[in-house]
């Protein structure tokens, strides 16, 4: 969890991981939002994957790297958060933990989307203040960002190596 190894009492196997990141665990980041898997506002990383948390029994997640909001870190998720500071994308936040680790993927994932890749990866993140413009445009200067950060020097060791 997070880079760190977490033992989770047996009886919490079948609770939506979710559930046992909130109220076990304490990690408070990933929020609730619908718990049908429609909002995606509990978007987690598993094994680097964006993947909804309340649809996720926690037995699945045992010996996978998994990855909240609170834990995320590296190059991509740097440059998506920068992204989202310049371009004003939040408004009242709620969705912006599964947001961000949803950008984060899909840049870890392809570095260079197009418009239609963006909109395609993040259709299932909703955002209900509606600012579904700033996201998308967001990404696509991160995924700018990021090359440009890729063709440095200094980077080319770590070049796309994933972290994020």
């Amino acid at each position: 969890m997070n880079g760190a190894d977490v033992d989770v009492d047996d009886r919490f196997a079948t609770s939506p991981l979710l559930w046992v990141l909130r109220d076990v665990l304490e990690l408070t980041g990933t929020k609730y939002g619908c718990g049908i898997g429609f909002c995606a506002a509990c978007t987690v990383l598993i094994d680097g994957r964006n993947t909804k948390s309340c649809q996720t029994p926690a037995e699945t997640a045992v010996g996978k790297a998994i990855t909240t909001v609170e834990g995320v870190s590296g190059l991509v998720v740097e440059a998506v958060r920068d992204a989202w500071r310049r371009g004003n994308v939040v408004q009242c936040g709620y969705c912006q933990p599964g947001q961000t680790l949803a950008a984060t993927a899909l840049l870890t994932a392809d570095p260079s989307p197009d418009d239609a890749a963006i909109g395609s990866w993040m259709n299932g993140n909703l955002c209900r203040c509606g600012t579904y413009p700033r996201i998308r445009k967001a990404i696509g200067e991160a995924s700018e960002a990021l090359a440009t950060a890729w063709s440095l020097p200094e980077n080319s060791a770590t070049k796309r190596s994933g972290s994020g």
